[in-house]
């Protein structure tokens, strides 16, 4: 072997199944045993000859080679072809070529068994006759290497060698001859070949002494050697032939013609005209088949016993560019003709066809370039001289280009240059480099609650770019555990159309959301996969009814207790429901639907029931209502109760308190109300500072301008109320807050520290009030609603204004009725007091409306600008009129100057018991007292808030 090209001879004539060799062991190559494939023949022109074993690369004979019809007389002849050997991810291309030897299977054979040649008895010594020679398909030295002759006593042979290495046999006259004597001679010539054994032909020739002739025909030359280029047409005049003869009359007429050794192949290539002696060509030759030919054209004349002439003539055929390239393309993997088929994950380089040219011009004719036109994904790549391989030159993707349309074309050197182009097609094997893809890595999907068990879900749809297996996908479930139960005990999953059925019915109020993971895998090796996931939403459905939970039901019915004399808007008792579906399946409503003219009314949203109007039944009595709760979902679904009310005296301690469904309700406010609150309650307390600076300085510069007054008295700090408690006592009483009541005379300031004597034994004190060491007569002096009084006890007055409590004496002129005119704001009024200052001041009497100033009447009255009625003076404290109590209570700072209190007297239901007892533990000063309002309140009593005079 040399390099990649290994040589074998093998004889002719071998028995199919000869071992030529072994291209593993000669070659040292590595055999791959797991493969059986290491070895691929690229098959070309001559393919059938030899085989190649693919496990090892042993070469084999085919069939039966015979030498003689593959390649006639060439002196070598050669099979030649490539070998693919495989070995990992990598491939190496052999030639190999295969010598067939020649046998000595072919003997001499003559064209005629007998043959006649004449010859006039007046030749001259060492005439030559040619004689026709013995063809031996053999070659070399199994190729006749000899002439004999039998022996006689007049001739002898030459043997010759044609210029187109035929050899031949000439007859020599060795003695002069008499026709007379003997007219004829029996010849046998043999002709033997080299071989071992040698083999042998023969023919018989019989030699004809014909009479004398005075003279023959002369050729202008005895031989001639011409030019014929292969590509000639035919009637190409090849030479003029001229012979004369010296005598006259019919022996002087030269005819020309073949001699009669001359082969039937030259008679059928060239022709000679027997008149004129012009050769021409009577067939194409071609040079390829046979570049020389040798013949003999003899010259006779028409006398009688003519001798002829013989002249030698030998054609050179030259080789002309006439034979475009052929090409023959061998692909690795083949399944049609012409096709090609590589894998698409092949590596760069990787050989997809071999490329074989052959030109049967001679040289550099047959010289051949090649092209590869079509696509830049692959190149050619030259193997050997006539030889190259179509690779690999980029990473190949199927699922982008899955056929390359490729032309090859192959060109000779000669001139002009011929050329020849074959389409070819390349396409590429599916590798499984695809995973399977879903449209979306999320479904989402809503199924109704309470659906039927195998209900249709939806389906879930993966594409595979991949072909035939490789794109074959199959669908499962993700093994995954929901609430303790194998996701397969939810849904089902058809593994082929990836549908996905539900296996048992959901509800919403015990699973919202279940993710359904779905793997998709091909049928490829390796496998591939890929998940995607369902988001399978449950959508409530109104299935659940309306639970009623508070008051707490017994058999549908719950008893409810309420005071025997509520008034109408007592909160008797709240329905509470819960409802497990959302949304407005969940929203509830309330109604009474028995019962609602026994004097019950319920809020729709809230379920408070409330007192529509005064009862007037006895306590022995039971009322009846029923309550229905409904969700708003369709269809509706509705819970009743029976609520039977009970009647007592006083109020039921299971009653819930107003503060306590305030704070609730506080609880259910969202955190943006929050922040609204506190920031609006910021700024409230920076303009109640900002305001009671302003009062205070304003007091105090009128204190200090007038000298009339014995005392200044200090304004005290408000402190604050709690909202939502003061808010709820305040909604729950409908009735009059304040009423008026007459004081009795006389009643000295000492008296303060006793509770009345017609209180009921069921009221309690609130505090007990020491009079202080200073009278407080400097405080309550000098009041009175009409001009002109003088400095008469006059009762003061708490009016509303804006946001607080003020209390005012009917004639303090300091206190203006007039309207700022910004709104309804009393912090820009003139009279504003929101520090809710007890104003006592003894003014000197002015000429006034009642309690308006001079700056009201000429600006006008407006509705802001009050005046109290005006009262008698030296109105006693025992028999004036008495200030109701309000049914909330606010305290003004505690002033530590004073110790005296007001004594206050609370009714003992236990609904304003509880607050009592609050205020009481908080040691408040003061009482604050509030506006008359439309209504009263039947149950409560009246708070008693003495007037002090100076005694």
């Amino acid at each position: 072997s040399e390099g990649n090209t290994v040589r074998y001879q093998t004889r002719e004539e071998g028995a199919p199944g000869t071992v030529i060799g072994n291209l593993a062991k000669d070659m040292s190559l590595s055999v791959s045993h797991s493969s059986k494939t290491n070895f691929r023949m690229m098959k070309q022109f001559n393919d059938s000859f030899i085989r190649v074993r693919e496990s090892d690369g042993q070469l084999i004979v085919g069939e039966r080679i015979d030498r003689e019809r593959l390649c006639r007389h060439t002196p070598q002849c050669l099979i030649t072809f490539d070998v693919v050997n495989f070995s990992k991810d990598r491939y190496k291309l052999i030639h190999v070529e295969v010598e067939i030897s020649d046998i000595n299977d072919n003997s001499p054979e003559f064209p005629n068994r007998e043959s006649v040649v004449e010859i006039s008895e007046n030749a001259a010594l060492g005439s030559r006759i040619p004689l026709n020679p013995a063809v031996d398909a053999d070659v070399g030295s199994n190729y006749i290497q000899s002439y004999q002759i039998s022996v006689n006593s007049h001739f002898t042979i030459d043997v010759l060698q044609r210029a187109d290495g035929v050899k031949y046999a000439e007859l020599i006259l060795m003695k002069e001859l008499d026709r007379e004597t003997q007219s004829s001679y029996n010849i046998e010539l043999v002709a033997k070949d080299g071989g071992s054994p040698h083999r042998s032909g023969s023919t018989k020739i019989t030699v004809r002494v014909t009479d004398f002739n005075d003279n023959s025909p002369v050729f202008d030359q005895n031989s001639f050697s011409v030019s014929l280029p292969e590509d000639a047409p035919v009637g190409t005049v090849i030479l003029d032939l001229n012979a004369v003869d010296a005598d006259e009359g019919l022996n002087g007429e030269v005819v020309y013609g073949f001699g009669k050794q001359v082969s039937h192949e030259i008679r059928e290539l060239f022709q000679v005209d027997n008149k004129s002696g012009r050769l021409t060509l009577r067939s194409p030759v071609d040079f390829e088949s046979k570049s020389t030919y040798e013949l003999d054209v003899q010259a006779i004349d028409l006398g009688a016993n003519p001798t002829p002439s013989v002249c030698k003539i030998i054609i050179h055929v030259t080789d002309v560019n006439d034979n475009a390239p052929e090409i023959s393309i061998t692909p690795m993997t083949s399944i049609a003709t012409g096709v090609a088929y590589i894998s698409e994950a092949a590596d760069k380089d990787s050989l997809v066809a071999l490329i074989s040219t052959l030109d049967r011009d001679s040289g550099v004719n047959s010289q051949v370039h090649c092209s590869l036109y079509g696509h830049d994904h692959f190149k050619l790549r030259q193997a050997h001289e006539d030889s190259y391989m179509i690779v690999t030159a980029a990473a190949l993707d199927r699922e982008r280009i899955s056929e390359y349309n490729l032309t090859v074309m192959a060109e000779d050197f000669g001139s002009p240059p011929l050329r020849k182009i074959t389409q070819f097609t390349i396409r590429l094997s599916d590798e499984n480099d695809n995973a399977p893809h879903f449209a979306r890595a999320v479904y989402e999907v809503s199924v109704v609650e309470n659906n039927a068990p195998g209900a249709y879900i939806t389906t879930v749809e993966a594409s595979d770019a991949d072909l035939g297996i490789n794109g074959k996908i199959t669908y499962r479930l993700v093994d995954s555990v929901i609430m303790g139960s194998p996701m397969n005990t939810f849904v089902s999953l058809n593994s082929v159309s990836g549908s996905v059925y539900a296996l048992r019915s959901f509800n919403y109020e015990v699973m919202k959301q279940l993710d359904v993971h779905i793997q998709a895998s091909d049928g490829g090796s390796p496998q591939l996969q890929s998940t995607a996931i369902i988001r399978l939403k449950i959508v409530d459905q109104n299935d659940n009814q309306p639970y009623i939970i508070e008051p707490s039901l017994y058999k549908g019915s719950a008893e409810v207790f309420l005071p025997r004399d509520a008034s109408a808007g007592y909160l008797v008792t709240q329905i509470r429901a819960t409802d497990a579906d959302e949304g407005i399946n969940a929203q509830l409503s309330f109604k009474i639907t028995e019962g609602g003219h026994l004097g019950f009314s319920i809020n729709k949203d809230t379920g408070k029931v409330l007192v529509s109007r005064k009862l007037t039944y006895d306590l022995m009595n039971n009322v009846k209502v029923t309550v229905a709760v409904s969700d708003n979902g369709s269809p509706s679904l509705t819970s009743t109760a029976m609520i039977i009310f009970s009647f007592i005296e006083g109020t039921p301690p299971s009653q819930p308190s107003s503060a306590q469904n305030s704070n609730e309700e506080l609880l259910e406010w969202d955190m943006s109300i929050a922040i609204i609150i506190v920031l609006a309650g910021s700024c409230s307390v920076l303009l109640l500072a900002i305001i009671l600076i302003a009062t205070i300085c304003s007091r105090r510069k009128k204190e200090t301008s007038d000298g009339n007054f014995d005392e200044k008295v200090e304004t005290p700090n408000m402190e604050k109320v709690e909202s939502s408690r003061m808010d709820s006592l305040i909604i729950n009483h409908k009735g009059k807050a304040f009423d008026a009541h007459s004081f009795p005379k006389g009643l000295p300031l000492a008296s303060s520290n006793t509770t009345e004597a017609s209180s009921e034994d069921s009221r309690q004190t609130t505090g007990i009030f020491e009079p202080n060491s200073r009278p407080m007569e400097a405080k309550l002096k000098g009041y009175s609603t009409l001009p002109g009084y003088g400095k008469e006890t006059v009762r003061p007055i708490t009016i509303w204004k804006g946001n607080s409590f003020t209390t005012i004496s009917a004639r303090d002129p300091q206190i203006s009725g007039k309207d700022s005119g910004k709104g309804d704001s009393d912090f820009n009024d003139s009279d504003s007091d929101i520090s809710a200052d007890v104003h006592k001041k003894e003014s000197p009497p002015m000429n006034s409306l009642w309690a308006c100033t001079s700056e009201c009447k000429v600006l006008g009255h407006s509705d802001r600008c009050w005046s109290p009625s005006a009262t008698r003076p030296n109105t006693s404290l025992a028999c004036g009129s008495h200030l109701s109590t309000f049914s909330k209570t606010a305290t003004l700072p505690r002033d530590a100057r004073r110790e005296n209190y007001y004594p206050a007297h609370l009714p003992k239901t236990s609904g304003l018991q509880s607050v009592y007892e609050k205020v009481q533990h908080q040691e408040f000063d003061y009482i604050l007292v509030g506006p008359p309002t439309p209504a009263r309140i039947q149950e409560t009593d009246e708070i008693s808030i003495p007037e002090y005079t100076n005694s």
